[in-house]
């Protein structure tokens, strides 16, 4: 959700800390500001503004009226207390001398407000986090100890979620950097350093970063970064090179990010498959679960959140018919609380694009409490879910800026779809000719993604034909039905058109009931095994006056056309390469559909691309 940057060392620390805050937009915000010292004047100046960054950069022109070398900056996300210039980041002490960046929820601030309140500290904002820069200096002052020690004794005592970056007008080189459950990571530069809760806000200016773990603390000055244990023992952390481009964090040329990384996915699948695939075997060089319990497996669960939790959907049907293990699809917020029956003989596969998804990562921790190993489909190296996974397969689908995911959804698919296949093969429950088949289609996924792109003005068409309704339903059957969920997703959330996935064999269960004159319904008929099936719920619909736009693929074109009012396809591919070519068409269908109304599409309202609070 929210983004933190901080920047210590020689320059003018406001330019800086506004740049970076740019490039944490896409993570959705309702406000920014930034707190920079003045090492001369000893003094601590705060700028904030509700809205969008450009307010606050064009008050501060671009930062050139608010000087210093050291500062922290953040984008804040509503959680405790309404958008507002008072309620925005960084929060300050009462003598203003202490500033303080969050990102989380810190659980018990009532009771540590209402302490507060009654030592005569006033309270101007309504956030949690202003407890926190109010209990700092209240330990400065009352227990007479430095900026460091003060800081811990705020940690033993605050619950909840956090990454904080602290600063003082009384030590105006210094930023103290700490996290629990929410990511943040460090910088390391030529007599410069900096915090940030994402790569991307610093990548500019260095790619060696220092990944913090749970309870950590790290203070940053201009000669260095002391890292400390959560007990504030001194250690050494190890310094991991980011290695890919600034530009592709970058537009491109391209109108939106979203657009971008659609069409970046062709590329994105060759860096998730070609490694994986050598002589017609899928090898897994960094899969390194002992052979003996993947035979012992008796269940799989598969725990994500929101798009990852569709890939889910579509790995169930997969994973099952190639492994004839039982998988059970969870919802990471609901994994914790449904007392899920795990043992030694279970594997938790937990997919997140950011891998700092908290819901996934509490679910992670319970499922290793109860015994089951846990293996981790994720994007971003040396992410906490990554970091604490018993094995982990990376995406390699590289930064993804849109809120709405498509690359990542994509690339996780491919993963697991190799997956699946290697774990088949392992187990002597794939046939050999249905081996070959998905390694072969797999290895040709790339170059018909590229096919399906070329036609998007198609896709295009149809959106200028149905961008005005208000309600839109999905229907399928199988695969369908789990590709149409990330389909409906899609045009939701960024095109804020009501939407609905359903199995098509529920529609008799009530959701006919809804369709009536003009209604449109997308109708998914890509799994030829039950594509007479599709056709006959494309007539139920037809028949009470839908609109049907159909999704099949070009074998099955012309049967499909005599049924529905337009048709999309896609080549023909073995089954388990369908949900990654039938997804494209959905992805352009909704950008092309919330271009046309206007939409923020990048920056979809109420939505934020790292969900790290529950």
């Amino acid at each position: 959700m929210c983004g933190i940057v901080g920047y210590v060392g020689r320059e003018q620390a406001a330019p800086i800390l506004l740049e970076g805050l740019s490039r944490l937009e896409y993570r959705g915000y309702d406000s920014a500001g930034v707190a920079v010292c003045s090492a001369g004047e000893g003094r601590l100046e705060v700028a904030k503004a509700k809205g969008r960054l450009k307010i606050l950069s064009d008050m501060l022109h671009g930062g050139a009226d608010i000087s210093g070398t050291t500062g922290i900056g953040h984008t804040r996300w509503a959680t405790h207390g309404a958008p507002s210039d008072v309620n925005s980041h960084p929060q300050v002490s009462r003598s203003g001398r202490i500033a303080v960046v969050h990102n989380g929820i810190i659980e018990n601030y009532a009771e540590l407000k209402a302490f507060l309140k009654e030592q005569g500290i006033p309270f101007a904002s309504e956030t949690d986090t202003e407890v926190v820069a109010q209990l700092i200096e209240y330990f400065l002052e009352t227990d007479k100890v430095g900026l460091l020690e003060a800081v811990g004794r705020v940690l033993r005592r605050i619950e909840g979620a956090y990454a904080l970056g602290i600063v003082s007008a009384d030590v105006p080189g210094q930023i103290i950097a700490v996290r629990k459950d929410s990511p943040l990571i460090l910088g390391q530069g030529q007599d410069f350093h900096m915090l940030a809760s994402d790569v991307t806000a610093i990548i500019q200016h260095t790619r060696d970063v220092i990944y913090l773990e749970d309870g950590e603390l790290a203070v940053l000055t201009t000669e260095g970064i002391q890292c400390y244990s959560q007990l504030m023992v001194p250690i050494e952390k190890k310094v991991s090179h980011v290695d890919w481009e600034i530009d592709a964090a970058e537009k491109g040329g391209y109108e939106h990010f979203m657009f971008k990384e659609i069409m970046e996915q062709p590329d994105a699948l060759r860096r998730a498959i070609s490694p994986r695939i050598a002589e017609g075997q899928v090898v897994l060089e960094d899969f390194h679960l002992d052979e003996a319990y993947l035979k012992s497996l008796e269940k799989i669960y598969i725990v994500a959140c929101g798009s990852s939790y569709h890939v889910g959907m579509v790995e169930k049907y997969i994973f099952e018919r190639l492994l004839r293990i039982p998988v059970e699809v969870a919802l990471a917020s609901e994994f914790r609380y449904m007392e899920p029956i795990v043992t030694q003989r279970t594997l938790v596969v937990v997919i997140s694009q950011s891998g700092e998804t908290l819901d996934s990562m509490a679910a992670l921790r319970e499922a290793k409490r109860l015994g089951a190993k846990v293996l981790s489909v994720v994007n971003v190296v040396g992410s906490s879910i990554a970091r604490e996974s018993d094995q982990v397969l990376y995406t390699w689908a590289g930064p993804e800026i849109a809120v709405a995911t498509t690359k990542g959804y994509s690339t996780q698919l491919a993963v697991l779809d190799l997956l699946a296949l290697y774990l088949g093969r392992l187990l002597g429950t794939v046939s050999q000719e249905t081996y070959d088949q998905g390694v072969a289609a797999l290895e040709a996924l790339p170059e018909q993604m590229e096919r399906v792109l070329e036609r998007r003005e198609d896709i295009q068409y149809y959106a200028s034909q149905y961008f005005n309704h208000n309600s839109v339903f999905f229907i399928g059957r199988n695969l369908d039905y789990a590709m149409g969920l990330e389909g409906s997703l899609k045009l939701k959330e960024i095109s804020y058109i009501h939407s609905e996935a359903y199995a098509s064999g529920e529609l008799k269960h009530g959701t006919i009931s809804l369709i009536e004159e003009g209604t449109l319904v997308i109708a998914l008929g890509t799994c030829g095994r039950l594509f007479d099936k599709a056709m006959s719920n494309v007539a139920e619909v037809r028949s009470r006056g839908a609109d049907v736009l159909a999704l099949t693929t070009e074998s099955r074109q012309e049967d499909m056309a005599h049924a529905a009012s337009g048709v999309i396809t896609i080549p023909d591919a073995a089954e388990i390469a369908l949900p990654s070519l039938g997804v494209v068409p959905l992805q352009l269908f909704a950008y092309y559909v919330a271009l046309m109304r206007g939409c923020d599409i990048d920056k979809p309202r109420n939505l934020a691309k790292s969900v790290t609070v529950e």
